[in-house]
């Protein structure tokens, strides 16, 4: 069976500033923010939320398809990943558009301040689940998108009967209350961080309550307090990995995703779900550019053991506490 991964694939000029943004922002002149942080560094990294998370998956065996818009700057991305072991059969490269780009400047506490250029993502309404075998589909995750491709997409999940996992995250400003709710409704899981989460409910005027009766399960990141993986009935507090050293943050939620959904694929209980997500996140917080982290599933097993003081390989697979 297929994980289908749909979301951005983009590059990311990630750029380091050596202050903290906190001490050159007035908040009683808010509404009239005019700043320039001069940077250090600036790299070009392989990045977007649906190349993120396809990498990981693919690190964990997992040889997901990768549902993508991509520019004529991409073909060495898209080769990149294949010889990762992503299957990129469903990457439609557009030549008359450049690949999406996500421009991020990081501050000493870890702070972000970003934009994202849309480019090729802007298409990504053009893929449909309908040409990627959905009989073969054990799970999809509709990650941060065009967001009339993430309408689109849950739609034809729930029309195919395809499980999904919903992310709306950076998109949620973009998508209405009703094409939340939709959204969620549907979803197998609800991932977003705390912010988010808090986005969500303004937006749609939802209560925690109500948000989860709309889905089986809510997981909420919490940055470097961990996660809640919550169902109708329980809720389990997941601690963070902590980390060898603290390289940067972007794209460490996609490596979580990852993890989340390999061990929702495997069977295993929602608690060992969650922390198999907080160890591939952590791999990505140790490096710089998020496609730059490598391990083999052994150092991973031996790592989660460290970790969180029990053998990964112990559960068993099919656990009628788990996915």
């Amino acid at each position: 069976m297929t994980i289908a991964v749909t979301g951005s694939m983009a590059y990311d000029y990630i750029m380091s500033f050596p202050g903290r943004f906190v001490d050159h922002i007035l908040p009683d002149q808010l509404e009239i923010l005019s700043v320039s942080f001069l940077v250090d560094s600036m790299r070009r990294e392989r990045g977007g939320c649906g190349g993120n998370i396809a990498y990981n998956l693919a690190l964990l065996d997992q040889h997901p398809l990768l549902m993508a818009t991509v520019g004529q700057d991409a073909p060495e991305y898209v080769a990149w990943l294949r010889d990762q072991g992503v299957d990129t059969s469903g990457v439609l490269q557009l030549p008359d558009e450049f690949t999406a780009s996500f421009f991020v400047s990081t501050d000493q506490d870890n702070n972000q301040i970003a934009s994202f250029y849309t480019g090729a993502m802007a298409k990504a309404s053009q893929l449909s689940f309908k040409d990627n075998n959905p009989e073969a589909i054990e799970i999809a995750i509709i990650s941060p998108n065009d967001p009339v491709a993430m309408v689109k997409y849950a739609r034809e999940c729930q029309e195919l009967d395809i499980s999904y996992i919903y992310d709306p995250s950076q998109q949620i400003p973009r998508l209405s209350p009703s094409e939340l709710v939709e959204g969620i409704e549907g979803a197998k899981v609800l991932i977003v961080n705390d912010y988010e989460f808090g986005m969500i409910k303004k937006q749609t005027g939802l209560s925690n309550e109500e948000i989860q009766a709309l889905t089986e399960v809510v997981v909420i990141t919490c940055g470097e307090r961990g996660s809640v993986v919550r169902t109708s009935d329980s809720t389990w507090e997941i601690p963070i990995a902590p980390p060898r050293r603290i390289a940067e943050p972007t794209g460490v939620g996609d490596a979580y995703r990852a993890g989340f959904i390999t061990g929702m694929c495997q069977g295993l209980p929602w608690d060992v779900i969650g922390r198999m997500g907080s160890l591939t996140a952590a791999y990505v917080l140790e490096e710089h550019g998020t496609q730059r982290h490598r391990y083999s599933l052994d150092s991973l097993r031996q790592r989660y053991r460290e970790t969180f003081g029990d053998a990964l390989d112990s559960h068993s697979l099919g656990s009628e506490e788990g996915a």
